[in-house]
């Protein structure tokens, strides 16, 4: 398999929250590693299961730019050269910036790759906290912010992101992500106060000097984007909602937001083309394809929990990206990027780094789609 000089743009998402001691971090996991207390935690739950699971790096601190200078040049060797960060704002301030800013933004090495940010803005709960994830439902910070608050938010990203030139862009535009559109409507109060906000987040950009946004939604399904319950309900999700909200372009972030994930991967990815497909020709801006590595999010719970992807070896990886690939070269007219859940979702079971169970076949399925002709496992 021969790919085609076409550069690619493969971005993968960064869960930011295997780190060291971090404010607001310990409510969640108190032994002040982040998230790797969780995933030391995490056994089997039937014959079979395919945990624990061992990081081939160790549990390191992503917010140390020794480990992300290790971590970049890994990326960036493999052909994942665009990082994705999950990005917080909870309770009048950001959270979980340390992995971008000490990690990312201070390693020597970061202008061998670009990042950009996706809001996070759903709700926060007990899901992070293994010892009370089971009362999921139970919400500690409200991801909905208020136009005041959405200023904050925007001036904050312009300010210390947008301009950093290793941030991505689309011709020229920094690239911005928003995760849960329904949340961001109900805290501006309706659908037209939430296109008056986007349309001072663009002015506010080229007051700063950039040429503009290029905002982009996660897309989910259309039944996500139902806004019942806002506006009283009068204008459904879908191309309509998206259109009217001026959105620049769609993705996805996991597989398990709109088909049935407990199933073999290559019967999954027979769905995923399919909504590709679909989101394709129902929308009028460029839908860029998603590959999620997998899903299994057991580790973050003490009961088990049904829904697990199976058969997600490297060499279905590999097939998935491809299919990506070919998605993006029959869209020529739009830029060539594919998104990948995810760099590092290790208590979701869809990451792309080193373990004790593949070891570097991920990357090596990234690497063998995007940068040359070799068997896989061979690199």
């Amino acid at each position: 398999m021969n790919t085609s000089q076409r550069t690619y743009d493969v971005a993968a998402y960064i869960w930011p929250a295997y780190t060291g001691d971090e404010p607001r971090t310990r409510m969640f996991w108190p032994e002040g590693g982040g998230e790797w207390e969780t995933v030391r935690k995490a056994t089997a739950r039937f014959p079979g299961h395919q945990w624990p699971r061992r990081p081939l790096w160790g549990y390191q601190n992503e917010a140390d730019p020794r480990v992300m200078e290790m971590q970049i040049d890994a990326a960036a060797d493999h052909g994942v050269n665009v990082f994705i960060y999950d990005w917080y704002w909870y309770d009048d301030r950001p959270f979980l910036e340390q992995c971008l800013n000490e990690g990312f933004l201070k390693a020597r090495n970061h202008d061998r790759m670009r990042f950009y940010l996706m809001w996070a803005n759903h709700d926060a709960n007990t899901l992070w906290d293994r010892r009370l994830s089971e009362l999921d439902e139970t919400v500690i910070w409200r991801g909905a912010v208020d136009r005041a608050q959405f200023e904050r938010v925007g001036q904050r990203l312009i300010e210390r992101y947008f301009r950093h030139p290793a941030y991505y862009t689309i011709d020229g535009k920094p690239v911005f992500m928003i995760y849960d559109l329904a949340n961001l409507v109900r805290g501006l109060g309706g659908v037209e106060p939430t296109r008056d906000a986007f349309a001072w987040f663009r002015q506010a950009a080229v007051a700063a000097g950039l040429p503009g946004l290029h905002l982009q939604l996660t897309y989910w399904n259309p039944n996500a984007l139902n806004l019942s319950g806002v506006d009283g309900g009068r204008l459904a999700g879908g191309p309509e909602l998206v259109t009217r909200l001026g959105f620049d372009s769609l993705s996805h972030y996991q597989f398990c937001h709109f088909t049935d994930i407990d199933r073999d991967y290559a019967t999954i990815m027979q769905d995923v083309v399919r909504e590709w497909e679909r989101i394709g020709a129902e929308f009028s801006i460029p839908y860029f394809p998603h590959v999620s590595v997998g899903w299994d999010n057991n580790p973050r719970f003490r009961n088990f929990r049904p829904g697990i992807v199976k058969d997600n070896t490297p060499e279905q990886i590999r097939k998935a990206l491809e299919l990506a690939r070919d998605y993006a070269d029959r869209h020529p007219s739009q830029p060539p990027l594919i998104t990948i859940n995810s760099w590092n979702e290790w208590t979701e079971t869809s990451y792309l780094q080193p373990d004790d169970l593949y070891g570097y076949g991920y990357l090596e399925a990234v690497k063998a789609t995007f940068r040359g002709d070799f068997t896989l496992g061979k690199d």
